[in-house]
């Protein structure tokens, strides 16, 4: 261990920890989950440093042997992630603002800084945290523009993602495109659909839902760097904030720009709320969806059994043969994390109080976390489950032509009140309705073969005339 000072006294810090006192601190004081900062969340908060450090040299405000001693320990940090990341240990949940964090950043930073200058590790000089470091710049504005270029990136991440859902749940609709089968309302018999028709529906749903995160997305692009302590820029140089978002863009290519107010960019973290609602409203679509997929695989012989998944592991330690709707199960419970997430993200975001809201390390965390479980898992949902869905023909036909809800067709012809009874004599005899025409006579053979065909039935929204 060696001995480090800081404000509040004399710290023991571990000899080979590139961090230092502060940091150390928040380590003793908040032992709580375990779980460190995303790794591109840890890389905003780098990059943001280095840009920080070089709109303080060529403005004029730091030295630029120091400045060019922290962009190079930055460089190093980008450029060697896995190497450095042990060295950023304070946990996600932590002092309010995020201020351990960026301390955390600070320190490392000085110490490899100082190192290139010859200098001593712990001792900061001549690169010093606070003072170089975090020059014009507080936890305050740092953290959440770290966190808007986190998720930015991670986003970036989650849309080819999200596209080839959307794909394969499009493609599903048109290999399904002559497969009729019963509709159902209120989970009972409703007139027919095709199997097609209720996939394309689905990639329909998760295309909107895309898009929907897209805009909000759009809203993380504005920046409240600059802002300092409490939105007043106090401690930066004339146009400091400008030429930060400006060497931000020049790293990112995330076509970020300058708040319009930097007072509204601390007290309020509506972007992240944004970003975090359109999640769940698709983490909510998405959920409508998985459980649809696993009512229509049910069974096989007891449920509906209209769709056969891609069985990828046994589903029983006790009942041999047994295949579970794994793949869908996995995802619902993704989707169920990124909903509660949205919870926590909403409470966080109605505490902030006056010129800032302290909470946004949690928030940092879940909106982080939330993206980070979806881009991973979706890809192998999407090998191992969609793409290999395959419809039982010969069910979806049983249930469609034994349906009472076929009489539904007949309104026009023979009027609603005749249509009932045929529907009801249906269900209680079990005959079909186009068996009840035939041994009624009401309609020619002709009549029922033009009118009980899927595009009659099922397609009657997309005809052109």
């Amino acid at each position: 261990m060696r001995s480090e000072r800081d404000t509040l006294g004399e710290v023991q810090v571990p000899d080979d920890a590139l961090y230092g006192a502060q940091t150390q601190r928040a380590v003793e004081n908040y032992p709580i989950s375990g779980l460190r900062e995303h790794p591109l969340f840890i890389r905003s908060f780098i990059l943001l440093k280095k840009a920080a450090a070089i709109a303080n040299r060529d403005l004029g405000g730091m030295d630029r042997k120091l400045a060019d001693a922290i962009i190079a320990a930055c460089d190093d940090l980008l450029a060697n992630e896995a190497k450095y990341r042990p060295q950023f240990v304070v946990d996600v949940f932590q002092a309010g603002a995020g201020t351990s964090f960026n301390m955390n950043c600070n320190e490392v930073i000085a110490n490899l800084a100082n190192m290139r200058l010859g200098g001593v590790i712990g001792q900061y000089k001549p690169v010093n945290p606070n003072d170089h470091v975090n020059m014009a710049q507080s936890t305050n504005d740092v953290f959440p523009t770290a966190i808007r270029l986190a998720a930015l990136m991670l986003l970036e991440q989650l849309f080819p993602a999200l596209d080839e859902l959307t794909e394969a749940l499009d493609r599903k609709g048109t290999e399904f495109a002559d497969v009729i089968k019963s509709g159902r309302t209120h989970l009972q018999d409703a007139v027919p659909v095709t199997l097609g028709q209720e996939f394309k529906a689905y990639a329909a749903a998760t295309r909107r839902s895309t898009a929907l995160l897209g805009d909000a997305a759009n809203e993380l692009r504005v920046l409240g760097i600059g802002g300092t302590a409490t939105g007043t820029g106090i401690n930066t140089p004339p146009g400091y904030r400008f030429e930060v978002v400006k060497q931000l863009n020049a790293m990112t290519r995330l076509d970020l720009e300058a708040t319009d107010d930097l007072r509204e960019a601390m007290q309020s973290q509506l972007p992240i709320v944004a970003v975090s609602s359109a999640l769940r409203n698709l983490a909510l679509e998405l959920t409508r969806i998985t459980n649809d997929l696993r009512l229509l695989a049910s069974g096989p012989q007891t449920g509906l059994a209209e769709i056969l998944l891609p069985s990828v592991q046994p589903g029983s330690s006790i009942m041999p043969g047994k295949v579970n709707p794994s793949m869908l199960e996995c995802m619902n419970q993704v989707l169920f994390h990124i909903i509660g997430a949205d919870t926590a993200i909403a409470f966080a975001s109605q505490a902030g109080q006056l010129e800032l809201n302290v909470m946004m390390p949690l928030m940092a965390f879940e909106i982080t976390f939330s993206i980070e479980i979806l881009k991973n898992y979706l890809p192998v949902f999407v090998a191992k489950c969609i793409r290999g869905i395959e419809a039982d023909r010969a069910r979806c036909e049983a249930y469609y032509v034994r349906s009472p809800a076929l009489a539904t067709a007949l309104n026009p012809i023979i009027g609603y009140a005749a249509a009932a009874e045929l529907a009801k004599e249906s269900a209680k005899s079990g005959t079909s309705i186009p068996d009840l025409l035939r041994a009624k006579n009401l309609l020619s053979e002709e009549k029922i073969r033009e009118i009980f065909t899927p595009e009659f039935l099922a397609g009657q929204a997309d005809r052109k005339s």
